[in-house]
């Protein structure tokens, strides 16, 4: 906050508007400390709260227009693509599918609030083929809620955000060293966790080559496809002899799973 107030100072809004785009695109400036500041400016007289509303709703919304566009062309290659760069890409997309089958349009509102869906929740919105006036609104609602919250906390808590800046003045380079190894903490220990996880599964798991030999070997098992709706439409594929249970309908239809043999599982 110490070196952030000067800098809004003499560039205002534009450098709203340029963090609150970058962040939505996907690049890892968050926007939260800059919109907290400004609603501190705000408060203090130097800037118009409707202005830097405004600011950060069409920052926003050029970004999420753009890849709410790239879903609706590019599909599961741009969702593959932003969960390829997360700590979790294994559950990525299962979680995100998850998320909208479940909320729908909803999930637009208070995606901005959840990291990992903020960024995936507009190209999601273009792969399921909403209309694009439904995911306007949506979409300008969550981004209201989501800067508005942001400058008012700001506006309100101004005093306490210019002792927290002089605070942390005084820390200097030793609080960016803590935030650092915090950070660098989170990392490793998730990354670690995904190798185990990994590591532990396998021996269970099984190339589509290896599938395919297995089959052709004329090997008595069964293939059980566990994709989603959404992925076996959007892909026109279904994997030859399998049998395609939607995840989210498992519990329901486990009972068609044959026991008798060995089972392989295919899910994304």
């Amino acid at each position: 906050m110490h070196g952030i107030i000067p800098f809004l100072l003499r560039h205002g809004y534009w450098v709203l508007f340029a963090n609150v785009l970058a962040e939505q695109a996907g690049l890892p400036v968050p926007a939260i400390p800059m919109m907290l500041a400004m609603g501190a400016l705000v408060g203090l007289g130097n800037f118009s709260f409707t202005g830097a509303l405004a600011v950060a709703l069409s920052a926003a919304l050029a970004s999420d227009l753009m890849w709410f566009r790239l879903g609706r062309v590019r599909g599961h290659s741009i969702l593959n693509l932003l969960c390829r760069i997360s700590l979790e890409p294994d559950s990525c997309v299962s979680n995100i599918q998850t998320v909208f089958r479940k909320f729908g349009a909803l999930a637009l509102v208070f995606a901005k609030f959840v990291p990992g869906l903020n960024t995936a929740a507009a190209p999601m919105a273009g792969l399921t083929r909403m209309p694009l006036l439904k995911f306007l609104a949506a979409d300008i609602a969550g981004v209201i809620a989501w800067s508005g919250s942001s400058l008012a906390v700001g506006y309100l808590f101004r005093n306490q955000l210019e002792d927290a800046a002089e605070y942390v003045g005084r820390m200097g380079s030793w609080l960016v060293l803590v935030l650092i190894i915090l950070l660098a903490g989170y990392i490793v220990w998730k990354y670690y966790q995904r190798q185990r996880f990994i590591r532990e599964l396998r021996i269970d798991r099984v190339t589509p080559e290896e599938l395919l030999k297995m089959i052709e070997s004329g090997e008595d098992l069964a293939v059980v496809d566990l994709r989603r709706a959404l992925e076996v439409i959007h892909d026109n594929s279904k994997v030859p002899g399998a049998i395609w249970i939607d995840l989210d309908e498992l519990e329901a239809r486990e009972q068609e799973i044959p026991r008798e043999k060995d089972v392989i599982l295919y899910c994304s």
